[in-house]
């Protein structure tokens, strides 16, 4: 089935043939794990260990003390060296439970439940206890995503398995791998939600995935919808507009137009949680690019570094090299190789010595509107870059600042080689200061 596309966006080159073909492998494991106390949108966990504490994998090490957040759990058995800041991807220093790795690993006990037989409620607990956030990149905890506003009835459920991001193919991989635990975590979606429809959205590069999803779907009421490949087709807000022809208002979010979107990984862990009680200790990550030696999709424990994973597909090939957490639109430049895989990590993209640049130089905005008629968020990108740049932030607030996605689309084709998402990543706080000033 056929669907409709949004206004905006971009056809980018894929770069996905690196890795779609490499099946899922389990890496193998790191001599030290980093567990963020912080992996998600929402307040930090408070730590349920100290140091010299022995800890089992899949044992709850972070208690989760507010409504939005999520639980932390140690994906490998070990000894608690350390509870100190540590680098994450984001630059950040945010506080760990640093642990080592022991040779024989030990593993809390897993349940085995009927997933057909949970009751929402069930279902709510099994996510919550479990630690799930938003697989896709955006790390919202899903228990909160998953019990809407009273008011806000969701009547559309749609999976996100369009994977638009060059480079990445974990969903790919989770797709054609994990197929069966897709549909049923699907199906234990819609139940929590009380909605009858469920749309997984992939993109028409992926036929193998389509087929796959259409040979063992067996429900009339999850529909497998083809969609074109275009960046950023994945985006929420993009989505709703492809798959259910509505519009999310500006600075709305899903559920004010009865829909909710999650990351097709995502539902593979709600399955998880419910059938076996297991928590969101690991994960399918992709790792490559021109510049790794052997490219593939890993099964990753949460909270392995960075260095590790790159030794695990071979070692950087040529030096100087471009590392980024997640894919070259979205994703973050790295410095430091020591840095852990969290929750909503999607991939690891090298980049050969002649992408490796840094900041490149930039000039005034030429106002060829290239980045207006490509955004799909129908912004002006180039009034709110001159604004930010300049630190006028409440006229960047006025041409609605706050709705970009950060996509990279508008930095991507700018011939001025202007840093557009920066400067909107610089004044989207300032302006959240201005709108917290007038509530006061």
């Amino acid at each position: 089935m056929e669907v409709k596309t949004f206004l905006g966006g971009l056809n980018v080159p894929h770069y996905k043939s690196f890795s779609e073909k490499q099946p899922i492998k389990v890496a193998s494991l790191p001599e030290e794990i980093i567990i963020p106390l912080s992996q998600h949108i929402g307040a930090p966990c408070q730590p349920l260990v100290k140091v010299g504490d022995r800890v089992k994998a899949g044992q709850k090490i972070g208690e989760a003390e507010s409504f939005v957040c999520a639980p932390v759990h140690a994906s490998l058995s070990g000894k608690v060296k350390a509870i100190e800041k540590r680098p994450i991807h984001s630059g950040q220093m945010v506080e760990c439970i640093v642990i080592e790795v022991d040779d024989h690993q030990e593993s809390v006990d897993y349940a085995d439940n009927d997933v057909e037989k949970a009751s929402p409620e069930e279902i709510i607990n099994a996510v919550k206890e479990a630690g799930i956030v938003g697989m896709g990149g955006a790390a919202f905890p899903t228990v909160v995503k998953i019990q809407p506003p009273p008011d806000k009835k969701v009547d559309a459920l749609i999976l996100n398995g369009c994977e638009c991001e060059p480079y990445l193919t974990c969903d790919h991989r989770i797709m054609l791998e994990k197929t069966e635990e897709l549909l049923k975590g699907t199906k234990l979606l819609q139940k929590v939600l009380g909605v009858e429809k469920a749309y997984i959205a992939v993109e028409d590069n992926k036929p193998d995935a389509i087929n796959a999803l259409k040979e063992k779907n067996d429900d009339p009421n999850i529909i497998i919808m083809k969609t074109p490949t275009k960046y950023p087709q994945g985006a929420e807000k993009q989505l709703i507009k492809a798959i259910l022809d509505r519009e999310v208002p500006p600075g709305g979010l899903p559920f004010e137009v009865g829909a909710l979107v999650q990351n097709v990984g995502t539902a593979v862990a709600v399955y998880e949680a419910v059938r076996f009680q297991k928590p969101l200790i690991e994960r399918v990550v992709t790792v490559t690019g021109q510049n790794i030696a052997q490219p593939g999709n890993l099964l990753v424990k949460i909270g392995t570094p960075l260095e590790h994973l790159l030794n695990e597909c071979g070692g950087i090939k040529e030096e100087p090299a471009k590392v980024v957490m997640g894919g070259p639109m979205t994703g973050v430049a790295q410095s430091d190789l020591s840095v852990p895989v969290v929750k909503g990590i999607t991939g690891i993209t090298v980049l050969p010595p002649k992408m490796a640049f840094g900041e490149l130089e930039y000039s005034e905005c030429v106002r060829c509107c290239k980045c207006v008629d490509s955004c799909p968020m129908l912004l002006y990108p180039n009034q709110i870059s001159i604004y930010g740049e300049a630190g006028l932030y409440q006229e960047a607030e006025k041409w609605n600042t706050m709705d970009c996605i950060e996509c990279g689309i508008c930095a991507y084709v700018c011939p001025s080689q202007r840093p557009i998402v920066k400067f909107v990543q610089q004044a989207k706080p300032q302006i959240q200061k201005l709108q917290n000033s007038r509530k006061e």
